[in-house]
């Protein structure tokens, strides 16, 4: 059971919300639309969104920082309403968006153009984390699943990063809920934003994602669930599978780490496919894989990501890279690309960039030149801050993707 919830008189923590708004894809940013945080039915301020689609960033009231640093203390964030509303589009009712202290969460919206002759609204209710509600325990599997012959259902002769992962929001058995197509990343900070404390050690919070990539890309890689008869990669069901919470906030510093390694999963020496690495919290539920108040304790001891995976998977468990990225129309260069740097890798980036240009005209057109300068440099900094990423002008693996990513986006509302 969690403990009785005692933050109404005790919101002595201050975060941040920074709301980004939509038209159905990223592809497409909304300006102008109006953004109204509330609690307990007191409105606190309304925020406009930019030529970017975001609102500047609130700060929040929120419990104490201790509240999220161990187990069985009071609830460790405060919930806020936000209201989204833009003319020509259906308004959004986010019902219990999570603020933690000293973080920033970022709550993205997409709306929905007005369908004639009735206007409507979308509300969505986000559901209280797992580290504070009553969740069911996940059912124990085997790490390492037996995989059918050639002639089987795997087709994918090495693990890939997905474009989309198909998320069924329910039990597998539950044949009336609702299957939704979610971009891999952003399942991926969904789900750790769903499962761990953002005030958390950074390596601790890197232990864990790589727990839940690698947890992801064993069901992907094993088709575990078509290979059942169903028609999706993954339950958000935390019996079978991962807590995922369709349409709640996610958290800047989880955001910043998923970018970063999104590429990575956890597997052991003579197989192929990721490990099913699941994990619990440690304190309300046990397992024999990660726990999750555990990888805290050794992160504040200064264990790093894999020392902290190995001391609950064993120590001859190692980090490899998926070698594809499907979505994207040109993989990781392999360096960084920064000032100075030439080529075909900074040409596309450049190309890329000035399409994206098109719809977040923040981002200052570049000479298309194959020549990494100042212009360059801006554009990419530009790009950063719009997209939550740190600003360093500089196109990282993660920096590098989510240009990709973008560039897609908006390329296929062009088509």
């Amino acid at each position: 059971m969690s403990p009785p919830d005692q933050i109404s008189n005790e919101l002595t923590g201050r975060g941040s919300l920074q709301v980004s708004v939509f038209d159905t894809t990223v592809g497409r940013p909304l300006q102008d639309a109006r953004v109204r945080v509330s609690r307990n039915g007191t409105d606190l301020g309304e925020l406009t969104t930019d030529s970017s689609g975001q609102t500047q960033v609130m700060e929040l009231p929120t419990p104490p920082l201790d509240y999220s640093l161990a187990p069985n203390e009071p609830k460790p964030y405060a919930e806020y309403n936000v209201t989204v509303v833009s003319q020509e589009f259906e308004s959004l009712i986010l019902n219990g968006v999570q603020i933690l202290p000293d973080t920033r969460a970022l709550q993205d919206c997409r709306l929905i153009p007005v369908q004639p002759p009735v206007p409507m609204s979308q509300d969505i209710n986000i559901e209280q984390h797992t580290l504070w509600g009553v969740f069911p325990p996940k059912i124990p599997e085997d790490e390492v699943k037996p995989l059918p012959d050639a002639g089987g259902l795997v087709v994918l002769p090495q693990p890939v990063i997905p474009e989309f992962v198909i998320v069924h929001l329910g039990a597998p058995t539950n044949t009336g809920a609702q299957n939704v197509w979610i971009p891999f990343k952003d399942y991926i900070k969904n789900v750790a934003s769903c499962e761990i404390y953002s005030t958390w050690p950074e390596q601790t919070i890197r232990a864990n994602v790589y727990a839940i990539l690698s947890f992801t890309m064993n069901r992907v890689y094993t088709e575990w669930y078509r290979g059942k008869g169903y028609d999706f990669t993954i339950t958000n069901s935390t019996a079978y599978d991962q807590a995922f919470d369709y349409g709640r906030n996610i958290y800047e510093e989880i955001s910043v780490v998923v970018d970063d390694i999104f590429t990575f999963y956890v597997t052991r020496p003579g197989i192929r496919q990721p490990l099913l690495t699941q994990y619990c919290d440690g304190s309300r539920t046990q397992c024999d894989g990660l726990t999750q108040w555990g990888s805290k304790n050794l992160g504040d001891q200064g264990l790093d990501a894999l020392s902290i995976l190995r001391n609950f998977y064993g120590y001859d468990v190692f980090l490899k890279e998926a070698e594809k990225v499907e979505g994207v129309p040109r993989s990781y260069p392999g360096s960084p690309l920064q000032m100075g740097s030439s080529g075909q890798p900074v040409r596309t980036i450049q190309e890329q960039l000035n399409a994206i240009s098109n719809n977040y005209p923040a981002i200052q057109k570049v000479r298309v030149d194959g020549v990494f300068g100042q212009q360059t440099q801006d554009a990419v900094k530009q790009f950063q801050q719009i997209f939550d990423l740190p600003q360093t002008g500089v196109v990282d693996m993660g920096t590098w993707y989510q240009i990709s990513n973008i560039y897609v986006a908006v390329s296929k509302l062009a088509q």
